[in-house]
């Protein structure tokens, strides 16, 4: 656990000298009663001057802080949101030194032609432009010399005061400082690796390919190193700076429509996720589609976590409070003061707000946070995930905002989910999962003759005692045949179950809709013996029980 280190005091005080002078920022509750926002506008902005001046690790802190309404007032999110990484170029020589020692080889003997002047300068890295030996224009992505150290060394500054606050301050051990910072250290140095971020390119290529308005830049594998990323030229104008009339409404409807759902397929479905969508990382090119930029910094959701988002998000855009409250606790850790009754309530109403909301106001981003912000208020710390996908909406939020404001993205959920649901069961990870649960419920049936057995012993030996009324020695065998019964049809089920996920994996023999022909037989069989189980034991064993509690009633 971080400990305050004597070498860092220096940083430290700077960082106190910067939370005394926006102190503002952290009074959430009083700073929304203020009558002067203008002053609170000003003083947001002045606090983003301040964190840029910081360098980058303090720019990529802002950003992340973007998303949590719960903790900021709504001026200071906002000029957050508008924090953008911009620094001085470097010189070319070191640009040159830099990219020779990654590659191991002069420019000139790997590229025809390389641009000096950069593309695009920020405080950790910059871009040039390069056309390859075989005659590909490339972007070439350089880290800058010392960033690494740099970072690691801020980020051990803001860490040790996370522990500290969250020792000794209340409001931050609520929030889960520590564990915030801890998941923004993880995505930030995932950040500074480029082979990392290659990987990512290559994942968001294949789950952009069934859009065909959406792409992702391609990496040139054998000259991209930690330090430096060789990929394909994107050209084309970022969303931010794009006029307001440059997409009619019907163009900008579908691409919004394609990135939305794009990236509902990479939280919800891949659990790897594209986690900085702002409209600078969003290029509309020549021929009218998005690229995806600058995808470093990603975010990760436990298979858990994707099916709890699944159900908040769905229950979210069909208004249906309570299931989201719920969604919400299972994504959250319950504090000692947890208000189930008042977390219910809470979110029941910001529902039926959001239900007679226009179409600007149904950001889904928006909708998370607040969320988030209602959870804390009642006792529920939400995870530091939840927050990531929260910031990576957000900026999605403002993409759609330009390109089509009247889009609903909670329409895009509706109509999503049926997608999703099928994914999760029909991806390339559900036939395993299949086979494992089925593997469960054979052991299951097999262990429970053997179990029952060794109960009917220890109750004859009369080292167990159960009280039963009304039931004589024929009653009791009666009842064991027919559990013995239903373990054999569940270990049939069982059975039925581990043959279709076999054969599911398998592109041997005829297939029916794409799936192979057995297991749709197979599963139609379990399927029609499973319902026979339960319509025997609606038919016999609740009759049973209704006659059971009525002689009960009449002795």
């Amino acid at each position: 656990m971080p400990t305050l280190k004597l070498a860092h005091f220096s940083r430290y005080g700077d960082l106190a000298r910067l939370l005394v002078a926006h102190r503002g920022a952290l009074r959430k509750d009083m700073a929304e009663d203020q009558a002067d926002a203008t002053a609170l506008a000003v003083d947001a902005n002045r606090l983003v001057r301040e964190l840029q001046e910081l360098g980058p690790t303090y720019v990529k802190l802002g950003q992340v802080l973007s998303s949590r309404v719960d903790l900021l007032p709504a001026a200071y999110t906002e000029a957050l949101r508008r924090l953008q990484d911009h620094a001085e170029p470097l010189p070319f020589d070191v640009v040159r030194q830099v990219a020779e020692g990654e590659l191991g080889a002069r420019l000139s003997s790997l590229f025809t032609t390389f641009d000096t002047d950069p593309l695009g300068a920020a405080s950790m890295a910059q871009v040039h432009r390069a056309v390859l030996r075989d005659g590909r224009t490339v972007a070439v992505k350089i880290q800058r010399p010392g960033i690494r150290p740099q970072i690691l060394e801020d980020m051990d500054v803001i860490s040790e005061l996370a522990v500290t606050f969250d020792g000794h301050v209340g409001a931050a051990n609520r929030a889960g400082l520590s564990a915030m910072v801890d998941e923004f250290r993880r995505a930030l140095l995932d950040e500074l690796d480029y082979q990392h971020e290659a990987a990512n390119l290559r994942m968001l290529a294949e789950v952009l390919q069934p859009y065909s308005h959406l792409f992702a830049p391609i990496p040139v594998e054998e000259y991209s190193t930690a330090r430096l990323l060789v990929m394909t030229l994107i050209e084309g104008t970022d969303v931010g700076r794009l006029e307001d009339t440059a997409v009619p409404e019907a163009e900008g409807e579908t691409l919004v429509s394609q990135l939305f759902k794009a990236y509902l397929d990479q939280i919800l479905v891949h659990g790897v996720y594209h986690a900085d969508p702002h409209p600078g990382n969003v290029v509309l090119t020549p021929d009218r589609r998005l690229a995806l930029l600058d995808v470093g910094m990603t975010g990760r959701l436990s298979p858990e976590l994707r099916e709890t988002l699944v159900r908040m998000l769905v229950a979210l855009g069909e208004g249906r409070g309570t299931t989201v409250a719920g969604a919400l606790e299972r994504a959250g850790e319950k504090l000692p003061d947890f208000d189930r009754n008042g977390l219910q309530r809470d979110v029941s109403a910001l529902v039926v707000t959001l239900a007679g909301a226009d179409v600007q106001h149904m950001q889904v981003g928006r909708q998370l946070a607040e969320l988030a912000r209602l959870a804390l208020a009642n006792g529920l710390r939400p995870l530091p995930e939840l927050s990531m996908v929260g910031k990576t909406l957000l900026n999605l939020d403002d993409v759609a905002r330009r390109l089509a404001p009247t889009y609903e993205p909670a329409t895009a959920i509706r109509e999503h989910a049926a997608s999703v649901t099928r994914d999760h069961l029909f991806s390339a990870t559900s036939p395993s999962r299949l086979v494992s649960t089925a593997l469960d419920a054979k052991a299951l049936a097999e262990r429970l003759p053997d179990r029952m057995n060794r109960l009917l012993e220890a109750i004859a030996d009369g080292t167990i005692h159960i009280r039963v009324e009304g039931m004589d020695e024929r009653e009791i065998m009666r009842s064991v045949q027919k559990l013995a019964n239903r373990a054999a049809a569940g270990l049939a089920v069982a059975a039925l179950l581990l043959a279709a996920a076999i054969f599911s994996i398998t592109s041997r023999g005829p297939h029916w809709w794409g799936i192979s022909s057995f297991t749709v037989i197979f599963l139609g069989i379990a399927a029609v013996l499973g319902g026979a189980i339960m319509a025997s034991t609606f038919r016999n064993d609740l009759p049973q029980r209704r006659a059971l509690r009525h002689g009960s009633r009449k002795r």
